[in-house]
């Protein structure tokens, strides 16, 4: 049986929930004096086919919290779940083919290869998987997210915007159940990020795509169809259907 096999994606009707984590606890170091904690007791669940942004300062957990999630990090207790599949469950190996067939990612670094053009760069993770692209879904992605004249350009050819407009496209080729998107408009001017994240709502609500997003920007979280606030490794606050100065002033509040 091959390694994909063990780790099947669970139909969105059977699962309830795109991903989730139950008493999610991360500690990190070994005794008193420097023990951190990361997550405490957290548990949270993500709904399919929606756009979901956590906040919170530095230091509160929310970029741990989708490690865990997404299975780059392990709980140091509790238990964290993509559709119905329980992560601890999962060997390394098996986890890697989960996050490579089943997850996709976008961080503030583009992490292009340069000497590859924007198309191999795009398809890269199913060349490497061994899998075939349905090419009409990958012209889909490529049309909306007008690519389709920078293909043939490598990364330094590329303009900050475009670059992170390929790494996306790369998330979203292969169908993810979920894609986790970890300050994707950091590195990006005001401009070039109200593209990314317009086309990131697009992608929730044309596509059916579901969006995890940690964000310290209260204009980037109001695209989101919720937000959920951390402090200090627990979740503290949610907001549904945000506004930038919805978020701004439980920001605001939760700071006093």
């Amino acid at each position: 049986m091959s390694q994909t096999a063990l780790v099947p994606p669970t139909p969105a009707a059977e699962r309830g929930v795109a991903a989730r984590v139950l008493d999610a606890r991360k500690e990190y170091g070994t005794d008193a004096e420097s023990r951190v904690v990361a997550l405490d007791g957290v548990s949270v669940s993500f709904a399919p086919g929606a756009f979901t942004a956590i906040m919170g300062p530095s230091g509160s957990g929310k970029s741990t919290l989708m490690h865990c999630l997404a299975g780059l990090d392990t709980l140091s207790s509790g238990q964290a779940f993509i559709g119905g599949t329980d992560l601890a469950t999962l060997s390394d190996a098996e986890r890697t083919v989960l996050r490579r067939d089943r997850l996709g990612f976008v961080f503030q670094a583009f992490n292009l290869l340069p000497t590859l053009t924007a198309e191999e760069n795009i398809s890269l993770p199913a060349d490497l998987a061994g899998r075939r692209l349905d090419r009409d879904w990958v012209d889909t992605v490529i049309s909306t997210l007008k690519l389709g004249d920078r293909l043939r350009h490598r990364p330094s050819q590329l303009s900050g915007g475009q670059q992170q407009r390929v790494a996306v496209a790369r998330a979203l080729v292969s169908r993810p159940e979920v894609v986790f998107a970890d300050e994707p408009t950091g590195a990006l001017d005001s401009r070039t990020g109200t593209e990314l994240l317009t086309f990131l709502r697009s992608a929730v609500d044309t596509l059916g795509q579901t969006v995890v997003m940690v964000t310290h920007d209260p204009a980037a979280a109001s695209y989101a169809d919720r937000v959920i606030f951390l402090a200090d490794g627990a979740i503290v606050d949610e907001l549904a259907a945000p506004t930038r100065d919805g978020v701004l002033e439980t920001m605001k509040r939760l700071g006093e």
